[in-house]
Parts: C-alpha cells; structure tokens; sequence
C-alpha cells in the first residue's frame, strides 16, 4: 500500500560453525571489552590540554621544557642488559626484569631545572591502559610524587639527565611502551609513539620480593639462562639422552611466548602472577582444546607434519606458530615439555624438564594399575586397560605459592601434554612438589593426578570364569621408580626421586599413603600370599635388528619341587605402554627342584619383531604362571629399549668468529637391507637454524 511501510524483523545473526558453540562477547556485562592482547595498543595523544580553548584557541606550549630524544640504554653491552641478564637477548628492543632498577636517558632542549619543570615517564601496557589495573604507569622523578614504580633522577649533564626507574616487583609481565610527557601549566605534552621506545618486562628470579626469586645462582644459571639441556627417556635401567636447543633467547621467541597468552586471551591484569601464567600457558602448550601451540601425535603416522622424534629444538615450533596462528604437528611428551621449558625461562620463570620413569596413566582414577589375567595366569590384553608410560616427562617451575600453607611454595609441577582434563581443560597444575610428596593431594592443583603417577600400584587379578576377580600379586615398587633432570652446571643426570616420594617401605611413605587416603585417593590393601618362586626377566642393552637371547631365572625357595605353567609375551609397545602386535608367544612348563635355580632361554629373532616397530622401538616381555602346587602367580615384566644406530658428528678445526666451519655427519646402516627416505635434520644454538 502506498504511503505506508512494512517493518522489517531484524535479521537473526548466522548459526555459529557446526560443532562449535558461539564465541561469548562481554557486551552488556563489561563497560569494555577485557583487555587481552599485549600486541594491541592504545595511542595516547601527543598534546592534551587542560579545560576548554580560550577565543584564540589553546595557547602554543613551545616556550617550555620539550623532549629533544630519548636513550633507552638497550645496547647488549650496556648497564640494562648487563644487570638485568637479558643481554643474551637476539632483540634491539630494552628487556629488564620486574623490581629492579633501570635507567633511561632523556634530552630535553634545555636544562632541566627541578624547581620549574615538571615531567613523568608513562608506561603503558595493552589496548586499554589503566591507572587502577597497573596497566598505565606514571613514573615521577621526585620523592615528593611517586607512583607504584619508584623513580628517581640518577645523574644530570648539560641537556640530558639519567633516570632510575624501578617497576613495582609484582608488576605485569609483558611488552610495554614508554612516553615522556612534560607538564605545562596549559597541558601535558608527550612524546609521539615510536617503536624503538618499547621495552618488556620479564620476571626476577635475582630479586627477592619477585614470587619467582631462586636464592641458588647456579640453579639460576641452568633454569633460567641456559639455552641447552638433555631430555632423559628411554627405559628406567637403560636410560637414553636427547639433546635440546631451548633457545629462550632467540630472535622472536619472546614475541611468540607473548603471542600464546594474547591467544589464549588471558588478561593483561593476571600476567604478572607466575600461577595463572603457568597454569594458562600448560592449556596452550596443547591444542586439544583452544588451538594452542602443539598437536600431539602418537599413532606413528606423521603424513602431515613432522614427527616428535625430528624436533632438535622449541625455536621453529614458537615461530612457525606465531607466523601461521596454527598449530604445529606433530609432538609427544618430551615435545611439550621442552618447548614449555622454552616458554618458562624467556618470561625469567625457573624450569627444568623432569622425566619420570614408569609413570601411571590411571583410566579409573585410582592408585592402582590393574593388569587382569585368566584362569590360567595368561594376561588378558583385552580387559586391561590401564597403561604405564615408560617414561613420561613434565616440568617443574621455581615459584612461592601464597594460596598454599606456608612450606609448599618452590619446585611446581606443570605438564603440556594433554592427558586428563582439569576445570575442563587439558591441563595440569601447577602442583607442589612438596605437597605430592607429604600426600596433602586436595591442595591446587591436580596434585592427586600427579600423586597417582608417581605412587599407582601394579595389581595382577586372577578373572574367573563367572568374571569375578581376585587380586594375586601386588608390586607397590614399578610405578615412579626414577625420576631425573639434567644436574645444574654439568651434562649429567640428577634423581630427584626423594624430592617426590620417600622411600619405599618406610614409616614415612606408609603415613603419606594414609594421607592421601583421607583425601580421596583409593589404594588396593589386598596382601595376596607372595609365591614361594621369584622369577626374574634380565637387563638387556640391544641394537634395533639384533637377534638375542632371553634368559629367565626361576628361584624356587621352598622345599618341594614346584611345577611352573608359563605364559611369556613379547609385544612392540609405544613409550605409553599402549601395546601393538604381539610377535612372540610360548608356554613352557618349568620343573624347578627344592631350593633350586632353574633357567629358561627364549630366543627372539629380529625378523619377528622389526616388521612391526614404531618409533621409539620399544619391546615390552611380560611372563606370567600359575604353580600347579599351590595356585599361586608369579609374574615378572621388562622394558627392552631397542638402541638406535648412531651419528657421528666431526666438526672441523677450531671455530672462529666470521669464518666458516664444516660439520660432517656420518651414519652407517646396520641392517642387510637397504634404507630409503633417509633424512637428517640439525641446528647449532647460535650458529645455524635447523636444516634439514
């Protein structure tokens, strides 16, 4: 109808992507969006004036005090960088740590005169700078006037003056800019935003008010500075090394550490405590459930990516995420720890990589490892579920912990791998050291997951055939039974067992056990009668494609002969312990006289079990048995880690600044047949980028 107008119905807002709920805004909650992003900035105006303009207009400020330059002293070899250890830093921006005094030099156009002029220097951090959030800093240069960061004017030569300024020790940990802004009596006018004036604030592990202070300059040294460590794996009695280049110092590591919190959208305001840090930054370590840095991969097919086993260093996985904002296949374990190893000692928080050797991986939220055998004694792969890592790394990170009691602050266990989840994400910790290894498991957080891997029972039950279970064997002795990190100061290996658990056997561990109990924790107390004949798989040191020899002792300590129906298998397991084919299988029977040794040789061939190796090669012999005489089990298990060829590495003569070295690697197949898409991969910290 003419004249008149249909109402239109806003347009409803498109469905969000299938199997993705909406992104929820803060509109109608926060007068301003949460301020998240270190990378977004909010320019401040080059001249504010004060009141409104005169008929004239504002009055021109040219005739007092103006900023001529400014020297942020950010030289690698000057008094900064000296002082505040940031020097190794391949950055040209000023780095400094948080509570410490820093000095910047400023020119003005003329003398500085402290009884007229008066001036500030503003720091500014995020889109949304604010006085009340300590995200805008003004910094006086008088005792008369100061701010939450001390000034103070150090030295004063013609135009120029030196000024000490000190950030608060609990500040914001981050990328700052800074202005200068002189004081009128019409306005304040300030320096125009220029890039060479940003500078970043890291954590203080020097300085004692800092929650991450470490009073050990040599443990200083290695979890902090140190841009090269060993990462231990293998098997708990053949233990392996690998070699890693941190690189916490390297060009745009910190940018891509800074990109992590911006992208986890954690807020400005909470990264100046070590505890939210870590624990946001173990969530985005993983990308299971926000994108974050690394896809964990242990299928042993790495088409798309590359594979954890190739990673010799965390700085092209930091960059290539920072750059692509996607995250990097493939890692494993030692991946998540090594490169949140990097993440920790570029923000100046303390961290060393922990390997823990038979670690729990418990599916029923318990502390016990249940492995289900027949009526016969033969395992039933089908029905066990639970899994034990042969070695499982995670962190630890040097913090106080003030929302703990007083005692549980220190060593911190945090872990990137995405295992369980907690408060709905996969994450974990941090969790004090301490508190796992006194049993106080209620105390934030995941310190009962963390109790579990290094405590867990191994139960064997005996399923009848009407399905009920009975426990036959309990080993409270294979689950946590080493635990390493790389020694401070030395290329060797440091157990810290003891800092976890105390002894086995002991008044004290019985009590921590009972701790834990009362605090939700279930342990298996079952004693099952132990077996009158130990059994005893050896210690082998074998080459991938070796044929070996498997001796099995038997020690029969009764007086009557006993009668052995054996079960022995050989599977090619992952470092999980998650099994995948079964390559050997026999059932002897073994007649042991009284008081006497008998011993059974199983020979394995390596045709049986090189068609079905994945990485890591690990072969994993359980033998279980039921003694006709008495019913009772005998069980025994043994980890062979199958030892890789070598490389040979030969370095041309001494090096020397600014000439070429040739560094040859040499490989020599061991196998009778050939290998094809053979390729190496290597980088030398400070020297060359990796290449393969």
């Amino acid at each position: 109808m003419s004249g008149q107008s249909t109402p239109v119905a806003p347009s409803a807002p498109p469905p969000p992507p299938a199997g993705r709920p909406p992104k929820v805004t803060n509109r109608g909650r926060t007068t301003v969006p949460v301020d998240s992003s270190n990378s977004e900035t909010s320019d401040f105006p080059e001249v504010e004036y004060f009141g409104l303009p005169g008929p004239r207009g504002f009055p021109p400020l040219t005739g007092f005090l103006d900023i001529s330059g400014v020297d942020m002293v950010k030289n690698p070899d000057e008094k900064n960088k000296v002082e505040h250890h940031t020097a190794l830093f391949q950055s040209d921006k000023l780095i400094v740590r948080r509570g410490q005094e820093f000095q910047v030099k400023i020119t003005f156009n003329r003398a500085y005169k402290p009884a007229e002029d008066k001036f500030a220097v503003e720091f500014v951090i995020g889109s949304s700078p604010q006085y009340s959030k300590g995200t805008y800093i003004p910094v006086f240069p008088t005792k008369e006037r100061q701010s939450s960061w001390e000034g103070r004017i150090v030295n004063t030569a013609d135009n120029t003056i030196t000024m000490g300024i000190t950030p608060k020790v609990d500040c914001v940990v981050g990328k700052y800019h800074m202005y200068v802004a002189v004081l009128t009596p019409f306005g304040v006018r300030r320096t125009v935003r220029d890039d060479s004036r940003d500078l970043y604030i890291l954590f203080n592990p020097w300085v004692k008010d800092d929650s991450v202070f470490l009073d050990d300059e040599q443990e200083r040294e290695e979890c902090v500075m140190n841009e090269v460590g060993i990462i231990y794996h293998g098997a708990y009695d053949d233990i392996a090394e690998r070699d890693w280049n941190y690189g916490q110092f390297n060009y745009g590591v910190l940018d891509a550490c800074l990109y992590i919190m911006d992208r986890s959208e954690m807020p400005i305001t909470n990264r100046g405590d070590p505890i939210k840090v870590t624990r946001k930054a173990s969530a985005m370590l993983n990308s299971r459930d926000d994108e974050g840095v690394l896809v964990g991969n242990w299928s042993g097919d790495y088409t798309y990516g590359v594979s954890p086993t190739s990673w010799t260093g965390s700085t092209e996985i930091l960059l290539t995420y920072a750059s692509s904002k996607m995250p990097v296949c493939y890692a494993q374990c030692w991946v998540y720890a090594a490169v949140f190893n990097t993440f920790l000692r570029c923000l100046g928080i303390p961290s060393r990589v922990i390997t823990n050797y038979f670690s729990a991986h418990d599916n029923d939220g318990n502390l016990k490892m249940d492995i289900i055998l027949d009526d016969n004694g033969r395992i039933d792969r089908n029905r066990t579920r639970d899994s034990i890592w042969n070695y499982h790394c995670w962190n630890e990170c040097f913090m106080s912990r003030p929302d703990l009691p007083p005692g549980f602050g220190g060593w911190q266990i945090v872990d990137a791998t995405p295992q369980e989840t907690s408060d709905g994400m996969y994450r974990c910790g941090p969790a004090s050291v301490n508190a796992i290894k006194h049993g106080h498991i209620c105390f934030p957080f995941d310190a009962a997951f963390v109790f579990a891997e290094v405590n867990s029972d191994v139960v064997f039950y005996s399923r009848s055939k009407d399905g009920t279970m009975e426990p036959v064997k309990v080993n409270r002795t294979h689950v946590g039974r080493l635990v390493l990190t790389k020694t401070p100061g030395a290329m060797t290996r440091r157990d810290i067992t003891d800092q976890y658990k105390f002894p086995e056997g002991t008044t004290e561990e019985r009590t921590v056990l009972e701790k834990a109990e009362e605090y939700g924790c279930h342990r298996d107390k079952s004693n099952p009668e132990v077996a009158d004949v130990d059994l005893t798989l050896p210690t082998l040191e074998i080459s991938v494609g070796d044929d070996f020899e498997m001796n099995l002792e038997f020690v029969n300590r009764s007086d009557e002969r006993r009668t052995v129906d054996m079960y022995i298998s050989g599977t090619v397991v992952y470092y999980t312990g998650v099994t995948t084919s079964e390559f050997l299988f026999r059932d002897p029977t073994v007649e042991i006289g009284p008081n006497k040794t008998v011993n059974e040789l199983i020979t394995v061939e390596s045709k049986r079990y090189l068609k079905y190796l994945v990485e890591q090669a690990n072969l994993h012999f359980i033998a279980t048995g039921k003694i006709r005489e008495t019913g009772q089990i005998v069980t025994a298990m043994k980890v062979v880690a199958l030892r890789n060829p070598k490389l040979m590495v030969e370095v041309s003569a001494t090096g020397k600044v600014n000439e070429e070295m040739v560094a040859k690697v040499q490989f020599t197949n061991p196998f009778s047949f050939s290998l094809e898409n053979v390729y190496v991969r290597m980088e030398g910290p400070g020297l060359m980028a990796p290449k393969f």
